[in-house]
Protein backbone atom coordinates (compact mmCIF):
# COMPACT_ATOMS: atom_id res chain seq x y z
CA UNK A 1 0.00 0.00 0.00
CA UNK A 2 2.79 2.66 0.96
CA UNK A 3 4.21 2.00 -3.10
CA UNK A 4 0.44 2.45 -4.50
CA UNK A 5 0.69 5.49 -6.46
CA UNK A 6 -3.25 6.06 -5.77
CA UNK A 7 -2.83 6.04 -2.24
CA UNK A 8 0.37 8.36 -2.35
CA UNK A 9 -1.82 10.89 -3.95
CA UNK A 10 -4.68 10.04 -1.90
CA UNK A 11 -2.75 10.62 0.99
CA UNK A 12 -1.35 13.58 -0.04
CA UNK A 13 -4.19 15.64 -1.38
CA UNK A 14 -6.60 14.42 0.78
CA UNK A 15 -6.08 16.64 3.64
CA UNK A 16 -6.02 19.74 2.23
CA UNK A 17 -9.00 19.25 -0.21
CA UNK A 18 -11.37 18.19 2.92
CA UNK A 19 -10.08 21.11 4.41
CA UNK A 20 -11.43 23.37 1.43
CA UNK A 21 -14.43 21.51 1.44
CA UNK A 22 -15.38 22.29 5.04
CA UNK A 23 -14.11 25.89 4.88
CA UNK A 24 -16.73 25.98 1.92
CA UNK A 25 -19.34 24.03 3.58
CA UNK A 26 -18.86 26.57 7.07
CA UNK A 27 -19.61 29.60 4.80
CA UNK A 28 -22.60 28.19 2.89
CA UNK A 29 -24.10 27.57 6.57
CA UNK A 30 -23.06 31.36 6.98
CA UNK A 31 -24.47 32.80 4.32
CA UNK A 32 -27.63 30.43 4.40
CA UNK A 33 -28.25 31.80 8.04
CA UNK A 34 -27.42 35.23 6.81
CA UNK A 35 -29.51 34.95 3.83
CA UNK A 36 -32.24 33.98 5.85
CA UNK A 37 -31.79 36.13 8.49
CA UNK A 38 -35.10 38.46 8.10
CA UNK A 39 -37.41 34.95 8.08
CA UNK A 40 -35.56 33.84 11.07
CA UNK A 41 -36.36 37.42 13.11
CA UNK A 42 -40.05 37.58 11.51
CA UNK A 43 -41.17 34.44 12.76
CA UNK A 44 -39.38 35.07 16.28
CA UNK A 45 -37.76 32.30 16.65
CA UNK A 46 -34.66 30.42 15.10
CA UNK A 47 -35.73 26.45 14.24
CA UNK A 48 -33.45 23.80 16.32
CA UNK A 49 -33.24 22.09 13.45
CA UNK A 50 -32.12 23.90 11.28
CA UNK A 51 -29.36 25.19 12.95
CA UNK A 52 -28.10 21.89 14.79
CA UNK A 53 -28.99 19.59 11.27
CA UNK A 54 -26.23 22.16 9.55
CA UNK A 55 -23.71 21.71 12.52
CA UNK A 56 -24.62 18.59 12.52
CA UNK A 57 -23.18 18.26 8.79
CA UNK A 58 -19.83 20.37 9.39
CA UNK A 59 -19.16 18.49 12.52
CA UNK A 60 -19.06 15.33 10.55
CA UNK A 61 -16.78 16.70 7.80
CA UNK A 62 -14.17 17.52 10.92
CA UNK A 63 -14.18 14.07 12.29
CA UNK A 64 -13.35 13.08 8.34
CA UNK A 65 -10.76 15.74 7.93
CA UNK A 66 -9.21 14.54 11.43
CA UNK A 67 -9.29 10.79 10.45
CA UNK A 68 -7.93 11.43 7.10
CA UNK A 69 -5.17 13.83 8.53
CA UNK A 70 -3.98 11.27 11.35
CA UNK A 71 -4.18 8.82 8.76
CA UNK A 72 -2.19 10.39 6.06
CA UNK A 73 0.37 11.70 8.57
CA UNK A 74 1.03 7.91 9.44
CA UNK A 75 1.18 6.85 6.21
CA UNK A 76 3.86 9.36 4.80
CA UNK A 77 5.74 8.59 8.53
CA UNK A 78 5.96 5.16 7.27
CA UNK A 79 7.31 5.93 4.01
CA UNK A 80 9.73 8.31 4.61
CA UNK A 81 10.74 5.49 7.32
CA UNK A 82 11.21 3.22 4.23
CA UNK A 83 12.33 5.54 1.66
CA UNK A 84 16.70 4.87 1.79
CA UNK A 85 17.22 8.52 -0.08
CA UNK A 86 16.25 10.12 3.03
CA UNK A 87 18.48 7.98 5.72
CA UNK A 88 21.91 8.76 2.97
CA UNK A 89 21.16 12.50 2.87
CA UNK A 90 19.63 12.62 6.54
CA UNK A 91 16.84 14.16 5.48
CA UNK A 92 14.84 11.29 7.11
CA UNK A 93 14.14 13.82 10.58
CA UNK A 94 13.73 16.98 8.62
CA UNK A 95 10.63 15.41 6.30
CA UNK A 96 9.18 14.17 9.79
CA UNK A 97 9.62 17.48 11.33
CA UNK A 98 7.52 18.92 8.47
CA UNK A 99 5.00 16.04 8.66
CA UNK A 100 4.00 16.93 11.89
CA UNK A 101 4.75 20.59 12.12
CA UNK A 102 3.43 21.89 8.46
CA UNK A 103 0.21 19.12 8.33
CA UNK A 104 -0.95 18.72 4.87
CA UNK A 105 1.26 21.04 3.02
CA UNK A 106 4.64 19.51 4.11
CA UNK A 107 3.16 15.78 2.86
CA UNK A 108 2.05 17.53 -0.41
CA UNK A 109 5.86 18.82 -0.76
CA UNK A 110 7.27 15.28 0.21
CA UNK A 111 4.89 13.74 -2.56
CA UNK A 112 6.08 15.93 -4.90
CA UNK A 113 9.43 16.50 -4.35
CA UNK A 114 10.34 13.00 -2.76
CA UNK A 115 8.20 10.66 -4.58
CA UNK A 116 7.03 12.45 -8.05
CA UNK A 117 10.19 14.23 -8.47
CA UNK A 118 12.53 11.21 -8.27
CA UNK A 119 10.39 8.99 -10.00
CA UNK A 120 10.80 11.23 -13.57
CA UNK A 121 14.66 10.91 -13.13
CA UNK A 122 14.26 7.26 -12.63
CA UNK A 123 15.03 6.98 -8.53
CA UNK A 124 11.52 5.30 -8.12
CA UNK A 125 10.56 4.69 -4.66
CA UNK A 126 7.51 3.42 -5.72
CA UNK A 127 9.69 0.08 -5.73
CA UNK A 128 11.78 0.01 -2.89
CA UNK A 129 10.83 -2.85 -0.44
CA UNK A 130 12.43 -3.36 3.22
Amino acid sequence: MLHNKFWQAFFALSPILIFIIAIIGYMVFVFSLVGNIEQLENSGNVPASYILGSIGTFFVVILLAIFIALSSLIFYIMHAVQNPNLKENNLLLVWILLFIFVGGIGKLMYWIIEIVGKRNQGISTDQIRT
